[in-house]
């Protein structure tokens, strides 16, 4: 995975999760090698020995590249886990793309043997039981289910040298991995066979066909139109940005806008589309893309292909001088977008070329200046707008590319237009930027367009009224649940596949303690502050910062009780799922047992607390460390922890500040393990100082660099 790649600015916050298991949807990775028992037989112990070494250190390289945790090692098998502690929405996608790359690293590494080193990969996606306690790596026992068995009998079924899939996997990377299915076959244990389809390697990205009317993003078209008529009205260069959570539409309304507008005021406008997919091959790749929309070439045509069309296209549209320079770099740039590393030349280029690059990171800068100036030249002749898809998700380079193409044609008062896409979190520098929000469609307009959805899939149209809630004005979750209501009984609808990967990723961006009380309120909707302090045993002023920071977000509502809810459903549902049997027990049960109780018996342990102690009491006298209790900031709204050697906390767990013993010593009489994100076992909770400052109304919030706040209400306010 190219570190050059990033995910957008999103700020994670950094509490540990007080909770030791999670019920999650991981996808396990389970390679082993072809033939091992024939291979060992026939070599010296210590040829064995170095074997396996280049062998496991070569897979685990891999899977640290594309973000996956080793979970054990079972002979010559390596077994792996990607979202078990954090999933971003693309597990399963970078668990196949990892098993694709593990025989390409291992022919590239010599082994000594006089026939090439082959493994089988098998990769399942399913739900575990995650223990969130351990090591990231090497960590024994971390995920328990039937999805870690499905994926070990799944790799005897794989090619040598490939990767196969079940039936979650496969829909999970559809349109993004070339995959072949296979006869269904009979695993070990399973009553039924099951479907395995074989991954041939990775596929662009399509964007889907919409035959339909584009439904509720009438006004955002308009507004988008306008810009880029004043852009072509001689007004300079134009940013439009449009913005939107997951699934909004924003793709869709990008497509309507390329299709049709195709003139402005009677003048012809150039479109030149690109998308920015997850996790490519090289961070350039973008923009290879553009080139090769300039010259109307596959995806799949090589440098030298692509150079001639451009050659024939633009001859009468660049001058000569530039042009001759620009096809120059074709190689450059289409190799960079296949490896960020080793460039790519062009077959049978001049040797002799002016100002030769010295490095591969100069003559991608060098091809991309010469490109820029393409496009500014094209500009000087007819409107050409760039449209970007996902711009949220490129790396630094294609984004300085971009905002100097635009500041130059803005500098020469061209008629370029960078029309992009992405999250609420997406900024772009310079001037002329117009934000176009996409807020979730009302209820209306929902109705309007699940009702076309089901008459199109053939069902009945009154099911729109059950949907409208879940969808929550979303036209992707629309799309997924009535996907969803194939087969299914539309009064126990589960959560869609796709529905839930983006959901589990809004949940993991959230830290330790803004999980809890979300999981918290999920089971038991009206829960006031002081309720949610009691079921987590927690100080009040813990539980009001998380939720002014739920609040803040969108992910708790305040009722007129005085309690609070979670507004989406299909947010609650995940939340809960998420818990095991126990906490959900325990979490779910009416706090009578609360502060009145804790305060008689400091001993004895809230409910929650009491379900996980035990786990998390094992696990941090194993590992024989201190684990040091957040402390609340209410100027930021957030848990930070005491920075090492400061002293200017709340509090400590510590003699010097409660007296007794230390929270984190481990051993000998009278010792105490700090839960993380609770105080110390077996007493009452610390007394909580804060230090609270005048806020002003307007300022923001939610930075997490000293930014005032509002401090959180009282428990039980409206």
């Amino acid at each position: 995975m190219p570190s050059s790649v990033v995910a957008g600015p999103i700020a994670v916050r950094r509490t540990r999760w007080p909770v030791s298991e999670e019920r999650r949807i991981v996808t396990v990775l389970f390679v082993d090698i072809v033939g091992s028992t024939r291979l060992v037989d026939r070599l010296d112990p210590e040829d064995v020995r170095a074997l396996q070494r280049a062998y496991f250190c070569t897979v685990a390289s891999v899977l640290r590249r594309w973000n996956g945790a080793v979970e054990k090692y079972v002979g010559d098998a390596v077994m792996a886990l990607f979202g078990a502690r954090r999933a971003d929405g693309w597990d399963a996608y970078r668990a196949v793309r990892a098993g694709l790359e593990i025989q390409q690293a291992l022919d590239r590494h010599p082994t000594g043997l006089s026939s090439r080193l082959r493994v089988r990969v098998g990769v399942a996606t399913g739900e575990a039981v995650v223990d969130l306690s351990v090591g990231h790596d090497g960590g024994h026992g971390v995920a328990s289910g039937a999805v870690i068995t499905l994926a070990a009998r799944l790799q005897e079924h794989a090619p040598p040298g490939g990767v196969a899939l079940c039936p979650a996997t496969h829909q999970a990377v559809a349109g993004l991995i070339a995959q072949r299915r296979v006869p269904s076959v009979t695993l070990s244990g399973k009553a039924l066979p099951v479907d395995v389809w074989h991954a041939t390697g990775v596929e662009r990205p399509r964007p889907p066909r919409h035959d339909g009317p584009l439904i509720g993003r009438r006004r955002e078209l308009a507004v988008a139109r306008e810009h880029l008529a004043e852009a072509v009205r001689g007004r300079g260069a134009r940013r439009v940005l449009l913005l939107g959570a997951p699934g909004s539409g924003r793709s869709r309304l990008l497509r309507e806008l390329v299709r049709s507008t195709r003139t402005v005021d009677g003048v012809p406008v150039r479109w030149y589309p690109t998308a920015c997919p997850p996790y490519p091959d090289g961070p350039l790749g973008p923009a290879a893309d553009l080139v090769r929309a300039l010259a109307r070439a596959r995806a799949d045509d090589d440098p030298e292909t692509v150079r001639r069309r451009l050659a024939a296209t633009l001859t009468h549209v660049v001058p000569t001088g530039l042009l001759a320079v620009a096809l120059d770099t074709v190689g450059d740039l289409l190799g960079a977008a296949i490896d960020p590393v080793r460039r790519v030349d062009r077959p049978g280029a001049s040797e002799d070329r002016l100002d030769p690059p010295r490095s591969p990171a100069d003559a991608q800068a060098r091809a991309l200046a010469y490109w820029r100036q393409v496009l500014l030249s094209m500009a000087r002749r007819q409107p050409v707008v760039v449209a970007v898809d996902d711009l949220d998700r490129a790396a630094p380079a294609l984004r300085r590319h971009l905002t100097t193409l635009v500041d130059l044609a803005d500098e020469h008062d061209l008629p370029l237009v960078l029309v992009a896409t992405g999250t609420e979190e997406l900024n772009v520098p310079g001037r002329g930027v117009a934000r176009l929000r996409l807020p979730p469609l009302d209820t209306i307009t929902t109705g309007r367009l699940l009702r076309r959805l089901l008459r199109r899939a053939g069902q009945p149209t009154g099911l729109a009224a059950r949907l409208i809630p879940v969808t929550g004005g979303n036209p992707a979750r629309a799309v997924a649940y009535v996907r969803a209501l194939a087969g299914a009984d539309p009064a126990q609808l589960p959560v869609p596949d796709s529905v839930r990967r983006i959901v589990e990723a809004r949940l993991d961006r959230l830290d330790g303690g803004a999980r809890a009380v979300l999981m918290a309120a999920a089971l038991a909707p009206g829960r006031t502050v002081t309720e949610l302090a009691d079921v987590l045993d927690w100080p009040p002023a813990w539980a009001a910062a998380e939720v002014t920071s739920l609040t803040d977000d969108g992910l708790l509502a305040p009722l007129p009780t005085g309690g609070y809810d979670v507004p989406d459903p299909v947010v609650r549902q995940v939340a809960c799922a998420r818990l095991p049997r126990a906490l959900r027990a325990a979490y779910g049960r009416r706090d009578d047992d609360g502060t009145a109780t804790a305060e008689a018996s400091p001993g004895r342990m809230a409910p929650a607390r009491r379900a996980c102690a035990g786990l998390s009491r094992s696990a941090a006298g194993s590992a024989g460390v201190e684990r040091r209790d957040p402390v609340p900031d209410h100027r930021i709204g957030r848990w930070r922890r005491r920075p090492e050697g400061g002293s200017s906390t709340p509090w400590r767990a510590g003699r010097s500040r409660l007296g007794g013993p230390k929270a984190g010593r481990t051993g000998g009489a009278g010792s105490r393990v700090s839960v993380p994100g609770w105080p110390p076992v077996g007493g009452p909770a610390p007394p909580v100082r804060v230090r609270r400052r005048a806020w002003a109304p307007g300022a923001a919030s939610g930075s997490g660099h000293g930014t005032p706040r509002p401090p959180p209400r009282p428990p039980g306010s409206r």
